[in-house]
């Protein structure tokens, strides 16, 4: 594939042979489910966190929820949603919410495959993950501001960074992969689609496993915490 940096090629390859078990253990059901999508958007040499420059190699875009909502209240996530009847396909879907979202330009984004569509039960979402390569980086921000908080280039460096990466355990009794990093607690849904990418691009370092920190009362889900979680699952906002 042209015009896509070489660091990002061998995870495209991967991605679209992956079975869905390699991401998550719950297949999607045969019918039914919100149909939805959202974006892993790929840039480079992300702003470092003091503002002292950039963090050189790949990041990946991710929002965090306003602290007002309901549901999903301060969690990170990527941009995505679910699909309206005008959209043509979930890389549609994707790059529509990420504009109205933070002000994605689509036409700076080149989409480069997708991953398996994933069950989200809590909410019934079927979600389908779209990598794509931001070729033409520019300022993002939260444009729906009553449901977005802030926008932030996670450098991947920082992602797989042993010291930023742990366990949470969810009131529910969900306990998963999650990571710390820029002053946010990326779990659930988010974290388990990051980790697979990680692991596909072969970028993932060992970390400690062993690593269980209490999700923090912030980030809990008024939904999922009324309703204990499937092994897997999550209650994390698309």
């Amino acid at each position: 594939m042209t015009g896509i940096p070489d660091w990002l090629r061998s995870l495209v390859e991967r991605a679209d042979d992956v079975p869905v078990e390699a991401i998550s253990r719950l297949r999607p059901p045969l019918h039914g489910g919100r149909p939805s999508a959202v974006l892993v958007l790929f840039g480079e040499d992300a702003p470092a966190a003091d503002g002292s420059g950039v963090v050189p190699g790949p990041d990946i875009l991710v929002l965090q929820r306003a602290a007002s909502l309901r549901n999903h209240a301060s969690q990170p996530a990527f941009p995505g949603g679910v699909s309206d009847p005008g959209d043509t396909g979930p890389a549609d879907t994707a790059l529509r919410e990420a504009r109205e979202e933070v002000g994605l330009k689509p036409d700076t984004v080149r989409v480069v495959t997708t991953l398996p569509k994933l069950w989200i039960p809590v909410t019934g979402f079927v979600v389908t993950p779209v990598l794509a390569w931001w070729r033409e980086p520019h300022p993002v921000h939260p444009v729906a501001r009553d449901e977005v908080a802030r926008v932030e280039r996670l450098p991947v460096a920082e992602l797989v960074d042993p010291t930023n990466r742990i366990r949470v355990r969810h009131p529910s009794g969900y306990i998963g992969p999650a990571f710390k990093v820029r002053d946010m607690v990326v779990w659930g849904f988010t974290a388990g689609v990051l980790n697979a990418v990680l692991e596909l691009a072969g970028w993932e370092r060992d970390w400690d496993r062993t690593r269980v920190e209490e999700l923090p009362p912030e980030q809990w889900d008024v939904a999922s915490t009324a309703r204990r979680l499937p092994p897997g699952g999550t209650g994390q906002t698309l």
